[in-house]
């Protein structure tokens, strides 16, 4: 995997510089890249983690943070499958990727969890301020409101914000997800990808569909997820 960091070319990955990586971001991709449950297909790998972490940059100074973080949610996505851009989305809106921010309902991290979840999916001495357990906890809760909305995201998301009935919230993190976080693979991967999406989950099949899908945020957004995943 390594080998292929060195040699990888650069149309395969548009967000490298044009001088290279810089011996730090080397040493930071490869250690991202080695986490075993997040990655699939390294060249994609090092694409996404390049683009998504320019993006960051705004709420994440610290490079090697970035990197850390995005290795985290990839893996949560992995595990869940949720796609890795719909946590993104759902993260800035919620804490503006702090993890250590509390609402006034007593939300915390940066998934915003309420307390209640750990005496139903975890264990009272859970740290919902931790990075790792608020991803935990954000990705496996929203991965089961997808599932119990049969795949209508609209309803899933204003579940976790716990708004269900109403649609400011969903809105709110499509426009993050279409705005700042959307991400297709390479021309070189998307044809090699695409036939897989019908057996990847209704996220992942959400994923794979063009950002006008989400565009139009009116009443009739969950009846296009719908079509997505009929």
């Amino acid at each position: 995997m390594v080998a292929m960091l060195q040699s990888a070319p650069l149309h395969a990955a548009a967000a490298i510089p044009e001088h290279g990586l810089s011996p730090a971001l080397r040493e930071s991709l490869r250690e991202a890249l080695a986490e075993p449950e997040a990655f699939d297909d390294p060249i994609d790998a090092l694409h996404w983690v390049l683009s998504m972490q320019q993006r960051l940059e705004r709420y994440m100074p610290d490079r090697a943070a970035r990197i850390d973080l995005l290795r985290k949610i990839r893996r949560e996505a992995t595990r869940t499958g949720l796609a890795p851009e719909l946590i993104l989305a759902v993260i800035q809106v919620e804490s503006a990727f702090k993890p250590t921010a509390v609402s006034h309902a007593g939300a915390r991290g940066l998934m915003q969890v309420m307390p209640f979840w750990k005496r139903e999916i975890g264990e009272p001495g859970d740290n919902l301020l931790d990075q790792d357990t608020s991803l935990r906890y954000g990705a496996t809760i929203l991965a089961h409101y997808l599932k119990r909305e049969k795949g209508d995201i609209t309803d899933a998301l204003a579940r976790y914000n716990g708004s269900l009935g109403k649609t400011w919230y969903p809105e709110r993190v499509m426009r993050a997800w279409t705005t700042r976080w959307w991400y297709q693979a390479p021309a070189p991967f998307v044809a090699e990808r695409l036939p897989d999406q019908t057996s990847a989950g209704p996220a992942a099949m959400i994923a794979s569909s063009t950002p006008a899908n989400f565009l139009k945020f009116s009443t009739n957004l969950a009846d296009r997820s719908r079509a997505l995943l009929s």
